[in-house]
């Protein structure tokens, strides 16, 4: 097995969290992936860790980014963040993992087309019907 990095045939030994969050294309800096780990968005073996705790392969990541929590497995370490493609190759995401994140962004796709979203400010219509709807419910008892 020859390292991704320089190509020896010694693959890297140590590798920080933070480094190996980034290399893997996780996030965009070195900085987020820091924050994350620190606000418990990252879990390492199903517990919270260290910035500085070192990636061994055949570990397991929770890695929670927006909506999305991928379940994946360390297949390889880099310290260096190359092309996506080369990225993906230092983890595999388990399937129940992958199945879930597809059922919910189908879920998501589906309350956002009925118009469910609540993370916008309603509309001038959509106020008018909250403004009648409470001038009703203010009738009736």
């Amino acid at each position: 097995m020859t390292d991704i990095n320089t190509g020896h045939p010694f693959p890297a030994s140590k590798v920080r969290l933070d480094k190996w969050l980034w290399a893997a294309r996780f996030f965009k800096t070195r900085s987020l992936a820091k924050q994350a780990i620190e606000g418990g968005k990252v879990h390492y073996n199903g517990a919270r860790s260290k910035v500085s705790k070192d990636v061994e392969v055949g570990a397991k990541l929770t890695i929670r980014t927006g909506w999305d929590e991928k379940e994946v497995e360390v297949i390889a370490l880099s310290e260096q963040r190359r092309g996506a493609p080369e990225a993906q190759t230092l983890y595999q995401e388990t399937q129940a993992s992958a199945t879930r994140r597809a059922a919910e962004a189908d879920q998501r796709k589906a309350f956002k087309g009925l118009g469910l979203t609540s993370h916008e400010r309603p509309n001038k219509k959509q106020r008018r019907q909250i403004h009648r709807f409470k001038q009703i419910q203010k009738e009736e008892p």
